[in-house]
C-alpha cells in the first residue's frame, strides 16, 4: 500500500522518537546501520521530513535528526503524507483509474473499508504510543540502544 520510501521514512521516524532527545542528536549512519536502509536512500527521505517540519536536522560533530515536536503530537499520518502524500486513500484497490462510488470496480466497496480504516489508524495513532510499543517489547519491532 505504502512505498518503500514511506516504509523507511517510518522506520526511520520511530528510531529517532526513541533513541533522540533534546541534547542528543541521531545521526544518518546510526539509523541506515540499525534500521539496514540504504544511507544516501535514507538521507533524501530525512531530508523531506525535514522540509515537512517533523524533523529538525543539525550540521556538526554533534548534529544529526531530532523530531521537531514531541512525538505524542505527531502522527503516522504526517509522515505518509509528507512521503507519499494522501492520494493512497482514495486509490482504486486494483488500480483502475476510472474507480469511483459511481463506477466501482469488483472489490470497491471492501478495498474502501479497509483503506479507510487504515487511514484512520494511522490518523489516531501517535509515535509516542508506537514507540513505548517498541520499546516495551509488546511488537515485533526491534531497535538497538
Amino acid at each position: 500500500m505504502f512505498s518503500a520510501s514511506c516504509h523507511y521514512g517510518l522506520q526511520a521516524m520511530f528510531y529517532i522518537a526513541s533513541h533522540s532527545t533534546e541534547e542528543k542528536n541521531i545521526s544518518l549512519n546510526e539509523i541506515a546501520n540499525d534500521k539496514n536502509i540504504p544511507q544516501h536512500f535514507l538521507s533524501k527521505i530525512l531530508q523531506l521530513l525535514v522540509k515537512h517540519k517533523l524533523l529538525i536536522s543539525m550540521k556538526g560533530p554533534h548534529g544529526g535528526f531530532r523530531l521537531n515536536r514531541a512525538p505524542e503530537e505527531i502522527t503516522l499520518i504526517e509522515i505518509v503524507k509528507a512521503i507519499d502524500g494522501l492520494d493512497i486513500f482514495n486509490q482504486c484497490g486494483i488500480g483502475f483509474r476510472e474507480c469511483n462510488e459511481e463506477d466501482p470496480c469488483p472489490i470497491h466497496t471492501d478495498y474502501k473499508r479497509i483503506r479507510d480504516h487504515v487511514r484512520d489508524l494511522f490518523e489516531t495513532k501517535t509515535l509516542e504510543a508506537l514507540t513505548e510499543d517498541i520499546l516495551n517489547g509488546d511488537s515485533l519491532a526491534k531497535f538497538t540502544k
